[in-house]
């Protein structure tokens, strides 16, 4: 079922599937809810999914500005939308840059998060200290650099149709992990318009802004594909000091970035046993 929800002041297009305690699933950069077509089925039958496209995508309200699209006020949305749906508190679900929102939520706002799990996304204190110190990051990292010029980047991805956009989903995943309606309908929604300002706009928003600093309460669980293209498996380690209880971490070999989409019985494993 496809909802409007009211939260933070903006309007978020979300997925919305069983019943039981709330679990909120969020994408990563270009994706959109869609990208949890995989999951869904699986968890909504323990659970009550909500799964929504992030400001800026898809279907939901795209705010001018950069400082719209800085983790804390992402953060933010995701209590907001908790609170829509009745409850004070939730499982949270993030991969990539819903990874980074995710982090961001368990450190700033703990009172609303009961457990979390974020796929292929390092720790915000982690990933600084890379982007400072490793010459093998930095140069995975190109992209984030070159997504701080106004503009080009946009143009670049969503001309001829997205055509950029899908290659790069093509490239940097396992042979059939998108399916052409998959790459098309990502596609189409980052060519909507002010839908690549947007999303490129958490890469800017985060350059600007201080990794938010306190220890992680809730009980978290990390998965890695580690063929990520993007994020070295060297991302996962130093994580000392940063949670309360040491978290779970699942490696997953021979699999990309894409890790629900490429290994989804694995993941819907995962997701199952840790938040049941």
């Amino acid at each position: 079922m496809e909802q409007e929800v009211r939260a933070n002041g903006v309007r978020l297009h979300c997925l919305v599937e069983g019943e039981g305690p709330l679990v909120l699933l969020l994408h990563g950069f270009p994706e959109t809810s869609r990208a949890w077509r995989k999951q869904i089925p699986a968890l909504a039958e323990r659970f009550k999914i909500v799964a929504p496209d992030l400001r800026g995508y898809g279907g939901s309200e795209k705010p001018k500005g950069i400082a719209a699209y800085r983790t804390s006020v992402l953060a933010e949305d995701v209590v907001a939308l908790i609170r829509a749906f009745g409850v004070e508190r939730a499982h949270v679900v993030g991969h990539d840059w819903g990874g980074g929102v995710a982090w961001t939520l368990a450190t700033l706002h703990p009172e609303a998060l009961d457990r979390l799990v974020v796929l292929n996304c390092p720790h915000p204190t982690v990933m600084q200290r890379a982007l400072r110190s490793s010459w093998a990051q930095i140069r995975r990292s190109w992209y984030i650099f070159a997504f701080q010029i106004p503009g080009l980047p946009e143009w670049a991805l969503s001309r001829d149709g997205g055509k950029a956009l899908k290659s790069a989903l093509r490239r940097s995943s396992r042979p059939g992990t998108f399916a052409e309606a998959d790459l098309d309908e990502y596609a189409r929604a980052f060519s909507a318009p002010g839908a690549a300002t947007a999303a490129i706009n958490y890469y800017r928003a985060a350059a600007r802004s201080r990794v938010p600093r306190g220890k992680i309460e809730a009980p978290s669980l990390l998965i890695w594909g580690e063929d990520d293209f993007a994020l070295g498996i060297e991302l996962t380690r130093g994580m000392d000091g940063l949670f309360e209880r040491e978290p779970r971490v699942e490696y997953i070999p021979d699999t990309s970035h894409w890790v629900m989409e490429e290994r989804p019985e694995v993941v819907n494993r995962l997701l199952l046993e840790f938040l049941s």
